[in-house]
């Protein structure tokens, strides 16, 4: 049996705010007598005194406040608790959890984010990258309920529902500086093999990690992301393809020279993709607004 009740943290609070027991049952429709017999009753089931009493002023003792202030938590969770069954009642989920691929920048939901919560704001969300494969694994270990951006194509065994937004493109790039960048001719495999790769590690945990246009023993760099890639390819460090939308900056100031290969690139699938069992109201929402036209190249825009 708990000593401390909500209707109890309600009358501190309620006396705290409005300064008078009075105020308190005039606020909570109760009577003066029965908030002073609830006062009188939390203290003597706690053993301490939480009011020191002067004539008609009362105020708090240190354990009182101690109480009052973290009571307050207790009740802010309760009204959150509240919200959250009537959400869950109205098929709207407590928690939607969002996967993006790191080569895209979270401010891109910026906007879709205060859109959703004008609507579910006791829907909490949560916003999480991944790279490459990882993506797909956070929505197979349930890690993740939508992945916006996920590239290439998913695992075998199904369990999930997706749409391609947009197909990116790619560019060979090296600094001016680089070795590479003085060979004018289309470049092959005996040209890159003497020098070193810049790859983004894949954030896959038990999947096979993803290696895309690495050549047999082939000398690289691994990073966490694109964005380091990136520098590190405009400082010279090494060689790779990079999504155009990340390059296009630094080819137009000269940072990088885009190079012709033997085996270019080919443009890559990006994909919306949900579980199949996502039926919540929250999910539904995001799904719809993900599919809108342009949205893949807002992203885009949004990298540069």
């Amino acid at each position: 049996m708990f000593k401390i009740s909500l209707d109890g943290l309600l009358i501190l609070d309620a006396i705290d705010r409005l300064g008078s027991f009075a105020s308190a049952g005039n606020e909570l429709h109760k009577v003066p007598s029965t908030i002073s017999y609830s006062v009188a009753k939390l203290e003597q089931d706690l053993g301490v005194q939480l009011y020191e009493r002067s004539g008609p002023k009362v105020e708090l003792t240190i354990a009182g406040m101690e109480l009052l202030s973290e009571g307050r938590y207790l009740l802010k969770a309760a009204v959150d608790l509240e919200n959250r069954v009537r959400r869950v009642a109205s098929g709207w989920e407590t928690e939607l959890t969002i996967c993006m691929d790191s080569i895209f920048p979270l401010r891109s939901l910026t906007g879709d984010i205060q859109e959703f919560y004008k609507i579910a704001d006791k829907t909490r969300l949560r916003i999480i990258k991944e790279s490459l494969s990882g993506t797909w694994e956070a929505l197979l270990d349930g890690r993740a309920d939508i992945l916006i951006g996920a590239a290439g194509e998913g695992p075998s065994g199904g369990g999930y529902n997706s749409a391609v937004i947009g197909f990116m493109e790619f560019v060979f790039a090296v600094s001016p500086g680089h070795p590479l960048a003085k060979i004018d001719k289309l470049l092959g495999k005996e040209d890159l093999h003497p020098y070193k790769a810049i790859t983004v590690s894949d954030s896959v945990r038990k999947m096979a990690p993803r290696t895309i246009g690495l050549l047999f023993g082939q000398d690289t760099l691994a990073v966490p992301d694109m964005h380091t890639k990136l520098d590190y390819q405009i400082a010279g460090l090494g060689f790779g393809f990079l999504p155009k939308p990340f390059a296009i900056q630094a080819l137009n100031q000269g940072l990088l020279v885009e190079k012709q290969v033997k085996e270019p690139r080919q443009p890559e699938a990006i994909s919306l993709v949900w579980r199949t069992s996502e039926s919540g109201q929250a999910a539904k929402w995001w799904i719809k607004q993900m599919k809108h036209p342009g949205i893949f190249e807002k992203m885009c825009v949004d990298i540069q």
